[in-house]
């Protein structure tokens, strides 16, 4: 979802709570209760906290023994990914997930992996709010080391000091966050682009109509025709313009849909290389070669887009008022090196388009197959824009509360990221053991975003349960669909955009059902409904 910071599994600057605030926070609300102890990373020396602390590294368990598969001689636990022989699947990380809770507890390892760390899964969303509050202000994400070594090595003198916020840690990672995280999370910036979304999103529903067959049915590549929207959508908020991503006559092999084609092949082979053929790091392997090769065609192919763009921009007026202008202007107005918006818009259209449209396949799928929810959308949606053509705005989407309450509950059982992680920068003790430092962390938001400890009646769908006058429990750090802290999500605020946008607009006017066997949830990159999208499409009664 403009997914930057997508980890192993999948990407504001957060407030540091102190003790009295986070008990206030406890006592006002029951809904959101934690029993995580924050700590502050600037305590002193020799305060409670750091005397507790050091107190818990000497009496914690070895990691040695954190529970978890048997590893085999040379390599390790690597084998259970691999073809064949292996018995966990790529594309079913998030039922491995479950087992590995299922067999293991609230803590597990799968260690002994070729060329990369430990993996250790965490259940239990106290100690995860734990790692979270005493994270600085650089996390480091473990976050797809193939192109972490494609920026730094492979093409290191194209993205340089400052490779943007996709696949960089440390220092560099914050410089280049705190150029662009202004303009892109300020409401204002966002709000500027709700009449543009929204006049894509109509032109989409519009081939929508054209595209359906004598059932009234979209066509079995449904899926690629959201990509083209999501592509439409991420060009008109990085680049300010509009790709022409949904043209009817589009041919197949059209600079856009090679766009999205090499995007989706940089993000689905991630897990590939990292977890099931690790051995690039030795030998540049042939679907190495072949990432590589992808890459350098997604990005030249994406500059053409961004020089246009930017020629545009630097032509445009200058006497255009600063509440006017775009994001990519807005970054531009105060970095003298326009590179800085040139690898941002290589970021939003990496990680944007597949992400997003995942995550839209999944809201469209859960909204067709539950008709009771669907036309609860529909009638709030009604009652906010009684007449058809009425135009969305701010305060207009503000007043969606179960629209955003659906979205919410859809990402909280079916999150399209099923896992964030961390890599211990020291050693800490996680669930009564001493983790060392170097550690990759995963917090399987999919698991415990549906563990009844953490969320009332977690089986049950049941969107009611984030609207304000709820009393059901959820634990705040159960379900993170966008992350948290420093790392959350930089383009979070422009995907809820994108998918109240069109979701509203498209319930509006029709209605959507799924009269085909149920399709199973699957991994690619992101988590989503794996088969064919063949939603039948009516059209509503106009007023």
């Amino acid at each position: 979802m403009y997914c930057c910071r997508t980890g192993d599994f999948n990407d504001i600057l957060r407030k540091l709570f102190t003790m009295k605030n986070i008990r206030q926070f406890q006592i006002h609300s029951i809904r959101w209760r934690s029993t995580a102890t924050a700590h502050s990373p600037h305590v002193s020396a020799g305060s409670p906290e750091v005397l507790e602390a050091t107190n818990d590294l000497i009496t914690a368990k070895h990691y040695s023994q954190v529970p978890g598969p048997t590893p085999w001689p040379i390599i390790g636990n690597t084998w259970r990914m691999l073809p064949v022989i292996g018995p966990y699947q790529i594309s079913d990380l998030a039922n491995v997930s479950y087992i590995l809770y299922k067999q293991y507890g609230k803590i597990a390892k799968l260690g002994n992996l070729v060329g990369r760390p430990d993996l250790l899964f965490v259940y239990d969303a106290d100690e995860i709010e734990k790692v979270y509050r005493q994270e600085g202000n650089t996390p480091f994400r473990p976050s797809m080391p193939c192109l972490v070594k494609y920026k730094s090595q492979v093409r290191g003198q194209f993205f340089g000091r400052l490779p943007g916020v996709v696949g960089v840690h440390g220092e560099a990672w914050r410089e280049f966050r705190t150029k662009v995280q202004k303009p892109v999370l300020q409401p204002q910036t966002v709000k500027k682009y709700i009449q543009p979304i929204e006049e894509v999103s109509d032109y989409f529903i519009k081939r929508m109509q054209e595209m359906k067959n004598e059932n009234s049915e979209m066509p079995a590549d449904f899926d690629n025709e959201i990509h083209k929207w999501a592509l439409e959508c991420i060009g008109r908020v990085a680049l300010d313009a509009r790709l022409g991503c949904l043209n009817p006559d589009l041919p197949k092999n059209s600079e856009p849909q090679k766009i999205i084609d090499a995007a989706k092949y940089a993000l689905r082979n991630v897990a590939l290389l990292e977890l099931k053929y690790p051995f690039w790091r030795y030998l540049p392997s042939t679907l190495w070669k072949k990432y590589v090769s992808n890459m350098d065609y997604f990005i030249e192919i994406c500059m053409k887009y961004i020089d246009d763009a930017m020629l545009r921009l630097k032509n445009k007026s200058q006497s255009v008022n600063e509440s006017e202008l775009s994001l990519v202007e807005r970054i531009l107005a105060n970095e003298p090196d326009p590179k800085t918006a040139y690898i941002l818009a290589l970021d939003l259209i990496l990680v944007g388009i597949d992400t997003i449209s995942m995550a839209v396949c999944s809201m469209l799928y859960q909204i067709a197959t539950r008709p009771e929810e669907q036309e609860k959308i529909h009638q709030e949606i009604l009652k906010i824009l009684p007449n058809k053509d009425d135009k969305l705005d701010a305060s207009k989407l503000e007043k969606m509360v179960y629209l955003k309450a659906f979205i919410k509950e859809v990402l909280r059982m079916y999150s399209t990221v099923i896992g964030n992680g961390r890599t211990l920068q020291k050693d800490m003790v996680i669930c009564g053991y001493r983790i060392p430092k170097g550690i990759q962390l995963v917090f399987p938001t999919i698991v415990t975003g549906n563990m009844e400890e953490y969320v009332t009646d977690c089986k049950q769908f049941k969107p009611e349960r984030w609207l304000k006058q709820s009393t059901d429990y959820i634990h705040p750090f159960a379900s993170l669909p966008y992350g948290h802290g420093p790392r959350m999500c930089l383009g979070r605020r422009f995907a809820d955009l994108e998918m109240q946008v069109f979701l509203a607009k498209l319930i509006r006017s029709h209605k959507l059902e799924y009269l085909h066997k149920p399709l199973e949830y699957k991994v690619t990159f992101m988590y989503a409904p794996d088969g064919e999208l063949k939603f039948k499409m009516t059209e509503r009664p106009t007023s």
